[in-house]
């Protein structure tokens, strides 16, 4: 598995995002240890401002005309472009399909970025380090910040970076 599609949502899409959000989330509960709401679904806040929120863009990743992952962007409307959320299905890892979607999603808004994840998910540390280095060599930033109105939460880690524009083809 090599190709990787990036491509914006729309509101067809809504229920494929809907089902890796769930993905997604469960991935995450084990690091602290979230339980699911009683309808078995995660928080959604995040996942419904993305697809009707302004300032935000929603991606599906898809390889084979399979959904493989998605990727949410918001900061639209200002300055810098956060990636809010990026997921790539287990079955798509370490293959190369991640770092070339996200790359694909920051060559589509060039300037300055921020991207939060969990220093325990050292996976995350070490992807997000390795997007950082390929995207603006060695001139990112790396910094523990609070996650806002979870102060019993570590710290997220966020990383900055400047994404150049493409250059006129």
């Amino acid at each position: 598995m090599s190709d990787v599609s990036v491509r914006l949502a729309n509101d067809a899409d809504r229920s494929v995002l809907e089902r890796l959000w769930l993905m997604f989330r469960h991935d995450l509960s084990g690091l602290y240890g979230v339980l699911p709401e009683p309808d078995g679904t995660f928080r959604s806040d995040r996942l419904h401002a993305a697809l009707t929120g302004t300032g935000w863009a929603p991606y599906l990743l898809t390889s084979s005309d399979r959904p493989v992952g998605l990727a949410f962007v918001r900061g639209l409307d200002g300055s810098p472009f956060i990636m809010n959320s990026f997921f790539v299905v287990n079955g798509a890892r370490r293959t190369g399909i991640g770092l070339r979607a996200v790359q694909e999603v920051v060559a589509r808004h060039p300037g300055p970025w921020e991207i939060a994840f969990q220093r325990d998910n050292t996976a995350a540390v070490r992807f997000w380090r390795r997007v950082a280095t390929e995207s603006a060599g060695d001139t990112w930033t790396e910094e523990p910040r609070p996650v806002p109105g979870r102060p019993e939460l570590p710290p997220d880690i966020w990383i900055a970076f400047d994404a150049p524009a493409k250059p006129p083809a």
